[in-house]
């Protein structure tokens, strides 16, 4: 699966760097990263690439995110967002947004659209720790952004909720609620607004760029052996509730049947790549110093403690408090407590 974990530095992200007047080669001593990871072609891990915003907020501090926004005009957008000013209305975008992020690197722009509301969060599958608030926030004020540049009309959030501390300098960049220190990343938008129309909307560029990301999407998949596409889309989907297999074949256009056939010819079955991904997720989430087992249990999809607790303890013969006092020296507090 280490294979799904690379990502391409987008090109703007660079020219951010130097408009922050910061040199790449410095960016890339304080993250740690060999020197060949700024070259324009090299690719890096969820790790390396949470470590490269990290370096970020330590060079330029805390509102790293927001500046490094700012920093870029339209025409220098990363290509996930660029694509989306050529939507029909706002909803198109965020979609487009989304399908075009799981395309270029192992993130997920999950979209929920509730009676009222519009709930956009960001997840990365490989993340072992949460993303960067410098990383969060560039993508929430690009998300701001994009909405109101797009529409051009001044679109209200109806709040953002964020991990981070507080931030003048950000909220008054996105003019609405902030609830600081939360659970977790998320941008409300108010359906209302998901209707209004692009300024920008191109019919025909957004075919041909249709077809360049189906194509494309297809080379990536089919270079996947399909365990690892299902181990993929199944740790994309935990924190949303337990997988099924039906929801994982259609999105692999493939029947139920055809996906537990194929996968029972390569010695898997739907149900071990389940337990085994959950394990695997399991023993990343305890080895965080800022998780308690609560909220493990519920990033796994169990519908209790108890739940994982059993399946943990067939894993690895013990229980996970045991699991993480052998495995971890630091002490245990939760960061989602406030």
């Amino acid at each position: 699966m280490t294979m799904l974990d690379r990502i391409k530095i987008p090109a703007a992200f660079w020219l951010g760097v130097d408009r922050l007047n910061i040199r790449r080669s410095e960016l890339l001593r304080v993250a740690r990263l060999p020197v060949q990871s700024g070259h324009e072609d090299s690719h890096v891990t969820t790790a390396q690439f949470f470590a490269l915003w990290r370096g970020l907020e330590t060079l330029h501090g805390a509102d790293a995110g927001l500046d490094l926004a700012r920093a870029l005009d339209r025409c220098v957008m990363p290509p996930s967002f660029l694509v989306g000013f050529h939507a029909k209305d706002l909803e198109d975008a965020l979609q487009r947004v989304a399908r075009f992020k799981s395309l270029c690197a192992p993130e997920e722009l999950q979209i929920t659209t509730q009676t009222k509301q519009c709930v956009v969060s960001v997840s990365w599958p490989f993340g072992k720790e949460a993303a960067p608030p410098a990383l969060i926030d560039a993508t929430m004020v690009a998300l701001v952004d994009l909405a109101r540049l797009g529409t051009g009309e001044d679109v209200q959030p109806v709040r953002l909720e964020l991990r981070r501390e507080k931030s003048a300098a950000l909220k008054a960049h996105c003019r609405c609620p902030i609830f600081w220190k939360a659970v977790q990343d998320r941008l409300i938008l108010r359906q209302s607004d998901l209707c209004l129309p692009f300024q920008s909307y191109n019919r025909e560029l957004l075919d041909i760029l249709d077809t360049a990301l189906s194509t494309a999407a297809n080379a990536r998949r089919s270079s996947v052996a399909l365990p690892d596409q299902v181990r993929w889309l199944i740790r994309r989907h935990l924190t949303a509730g337990r997988p099924e297999i039906h929801g994982v074949a259609q999105e692999l256009s493939v029947s139920e049947r055809s996906l537990q056939r194929r996968l029972s010819e390569e010695g898997h079955s739907f149900q071990s790549l389940l337990s085994e991904t959950r394990h695997a997720m399991a023993c990343e989430y305890l080895g965080l110093n800022t998780l308690d087992l609560g909220e493990i249990a519920f990033m796994l999809g169990y519908e209790d403690q108890g739940s994982f607790f059993r399946a943990f303890q067939k894993w690895e013969g013990r229980t996970p408090s045991q699991w993480r006092e052998a495995n971890l020296t630091a002490p245990i507090t939760s960061a989602l407590r406030h």
